[in-house]
């Protein structure tokens, strides 16, 4: 193999040598800084068992539905790619083979941000100096699988050797959470932390939706075919998420950003009907809806904070959700409205101080036209970073040029990487850091900001405004050489 690495230390920077020094002169003041995580899907087991990955491809492939679905649309099966179908069809078994396919395809991804995430995870997390190819997949099979089987590649060693300073899982509402109660008394109990999905207990399209309540129910003691005993169901789950896995936020994937705001007799009727299994599509929205402002009065009650992640039309292709099974590559993005959409909720607590809640949005268009408008006005809203399909170098210039000028950056939640996929978390913070480089360093240009400003600003974005807006105890950063700017906005008022 060559002995230099094959990732050029100036990627994504500018054209322009004048912005580009300074772009590589903020770059340097943030690269190191440790990383924040707060909202994800890495799986708790990892850091409560700490045992060895087992191979390359259960770690890389299997698992990254941005691999699957661009393979997919280019023929590749799913057996090929190792999945196993549901009716018991044959697929492929050796790692190895299932590698080189997705070697051979790997030229597909030229100009995607998986390319640059996964060369980044082969230059500087294994040391690799030859872009993967057909013809160089053995050898780096070879030197990925060695490494996984060592020490060092344990997953706690490895939030050690990222510079991980705190993780966040995300787990469904009837989840013990036995993986974080086994980390309490380990040291990383405080660095990997659990997070409050409740859709499996609030969507009421989910066909084990009765059942899920009859579970909540048992867990907690609570009459949940009662309108007021279900709430209090949910409380306590809450609450034993913050206890048990120190959650500090919730949150809800839901197809809509739909809120209401019934009276207590219509919603004890509605999740009657629910339970019933006789609700339209158009009932289960409205449970939907007022779920969220139910969830969003609990987050003034416990001061977690709310995300809501609408948009994803789920599983498209029905027959490989029926074959393989949901997260295989097959969600697409649909149209969103927040407006009309948030008003009841935001009616109802969008004044109270005490309420955060993290916008997030597959769809673009309503960056300047809505999100950034909202959150420009109520305190309680955050824009959340560019997310899933968005999250790339181009997606992050777009959401900066629209949401900048209306909402500014502080009513932005900094960067999260939201993915299950766990060697590719330094490489998804190292192209925001990048790319918030390249936006500040055009403004320096521009003499819009000071280099001081930029360099302050940036390590805001890089740090601190995901460290206030997840309520994360952790140690502010400043510039060097400088003293940290202190509370912020919504710590001076609490």
């Amino acid at each position: 193999m060559a002995e230099t690495s094959f990732l050029h230390p100036d990627r994504l920077f500018p054209i322009s040598s004048t912005q580009r020094d300074i772009c590589r002169d903020l770059y340097n003041g943030v690269k190191d800084f440790p990383i924040i995580s707060p909202h994800g899907h890495t799986d708790p087991r990892w850091f409560a068992g700490n045992a060895n990955f087992s191979n390359p491809t259960e770690l890389f492939i299997i698992p990254d539905h941005y691999v699957l679905r661009m393979l997919y649309s280019q023929g590749v099966s799913m057996e090929d790619l190792g999945l196993k179908p549901k009716d018991g069809g044959d697929y492929e078994t050796d790692p190895r083979k299932v590698w080189k396919t997705f070697a051979r395809y790997y030229y597909l991804f030229a100009g995607t941000p998986s390319r640059i995430w996964w060369d980044h995870v082969l230059s500087e997390v294994f040391g690799i100096k030859t872009p993967l190819s057909e013809t160089s997949a053995d050898a780096i099979y070879d030197v990925i699988d060695a490494a996984l089987a060592s020490d060092a590649f344990k997953p706690r060693a490895l939030l050690d050797k990222f510079n991980i300073a705190l993780i966040a899982t995300t787990e469904g509402a009837l989840d013990d959470l036995s993986h974080h109660r086994a980390m309490v008394g380990s040291g990383y109990e405080d660095r990997v932390i659990t997070t409050f999905r409740p859709d499996d207990v609030i969507d009421a399209s989910k066909p084990e939706f009765a059942v899920n309540l009859k579970k909540l129910g048992e867990l907690t003691d609570c009459n949940t075919q009662d309108w007021s005993g279900y709430l209090d169901a949910l409380r306590i789950r809450r609450q034993y998420f913050r206890e048990a896995g120190r959650a500090t936020a919730t949150d809800h994937g839901h197809p809509t950003a739909q809120t209401a705001d019934l009276s207590a007799v219509e919603c004890q009727t509605l999740l009657s009907l629910c339970l019933s299994g006789e609700a339209t599509e158009a009932d289960c929205e409205l449970f939907r809806a007022q779920m969220l402002t139910e969830m969003a009065g609990m987050s003034v009650e416990d001061g977690m904070v709310m995300q809501i992640h609408p948009g994803s039309y789920r599983n498209h292709n029905t027959k490989l959700y029926e074959r393989f099974g949901a997260d295989k590559g097959a969600d697409i993005p649909t149209a969103i409205h927040y407006t009309e959409a948030l008003q009841p909720l935001l009616a109802k607590h969008g004044n109270d101080p005490r309420l955060k809640v993290i916008l997030f949005t597959l769809d673009e268009s309503n960056y300047a036209r809505e999100l950034a408008t909202l959150a420009g006005h109520y305190p309680c809203l955050k824009l959340g970073p560019p997310w899933w399909f968005h999250d790339s170098p181009n997606g992050m210039m777009r959401f900066r040029d629209q949401v900048t000028e209306t909402a500014g950056f502080y009513n932005t939640a900094g960067f999260n990487d939201d993915t299950r996929a766990f060697l590719s978390i330094p490489a998804r913070h190292d192209v925001a850091r990048r790319m918030d480089c390249v936006y500040l360093s055009q403004l320096v240009c521009e003499h819009k900001i000071t280099l001081d400003e930029a360099k302050r600003i940036l390590v805001d974005l890089t740090y601190n405004l995901a460290r206030d807006a997840y309520n994360l105890n952790l140690p502010r950063k400043s510039v060097q050489g400088q003293s940290a700017q202190g509370q912020s906005a919504q710590e001076k008022s609490a």
